[in-house]
């Protein structure tokens, strides 16, 4: 499909058909996606696909710690894992939170789930320094990730970012055998959707990018009314 089409009906997937996924497919989305750029071409993306579902089960175990401090900070008013603003909450209140099935449920619904990981001895963290959490290092995985999706759309399929069992990445990275070096990205189920979006909502480009300062005149596609 013509990649403007695929950019902006590309969504997140959340409820996926029986259809299955084969290999051949797989192949080929992933087979396209690995053209993403990565920090000094050095490719230290690893995608672990999983089809067992006793290793499904305990991704959702792993899902739920994460998932339940969310949905506990967001019932608060508070916005979840957030790292400028500390959260208030116990850890009772935070136990004592419900996980809807529809955080869990696409990882046993999905014919298959990725889970990208990214080997932080070969990325350059240019922000490791900084007091703040890093994201530089997203820069050589995210952009894999999103390749994955938008050649899933091409094939007919889709799928969603998913991170909270990232809150679990020591149990996570044992699960599938990875080495202590790599970080979790993402954990992606994906499958044929059980509908298509064909018009998403995104905020306009006049409301977050503005020319020469952070506080400049907005850019704007348009004439000017």
């Amino acid at each position: 499909m013509e990649l403007y089409d695929a950019m902006r009906t590309t969504h997140a997937v959340r409820e996926f058909t029986d259809d299955p996924l084969p290999d051949d497919v797989l192949g080929r989305i992933l087979d396209n996606a690995r053209f993403a750029p990565s920090g000094g071409n050095r490719q230290g993306a690893h995608v672990v696909v999983v089809r067992s579902p006793e290793t499904r089960e305990r991704l959702v175990e792993l899902t739920l710690p994460g998932a339940r401090r969310y949905l506990a900070q967001q019932k608060a008013g508070e916005r979840p894992w957030n790292t400028v603003t500390p959260s208030a909450l116990t850890q009772e209140q935070i136990e004592a939170t419900r996980v809807p099935h529809q955080m869990t449920e696409p990882l046993r619904q999905a014919p298959v789930v990725l889970v990208f990981l990214v080997d932080l001895a070969v990325v350059a963290s240019l922000d490791a320094e900084l007091d703040r959490v890093g994201v530089i290092s997203g820069g050589s995985v995210y952009p894999l990730v999103q390749n994955t999706l938008l050649a899933a759309r091409n094939e007919g399929f889709g799928g969603v970012i998913t991170t909270m069992a990232v809150a679990a990445e020591p149990e996570l990275l044992d699960l599938v055998g990875a080495p202590a070096t790599y970080a979790v990205a993402a954990v992606v189920p994906m499958g044929r959707p059980v509908k298509q979006l064909s018009r998403l909502r995104r905020q306009p480009i006049e409301e977050f990018v503005t020319l020469e300062t952070f506080s400049g005149a907005p850019l704007r596609t348009g004439p000017e009314s």
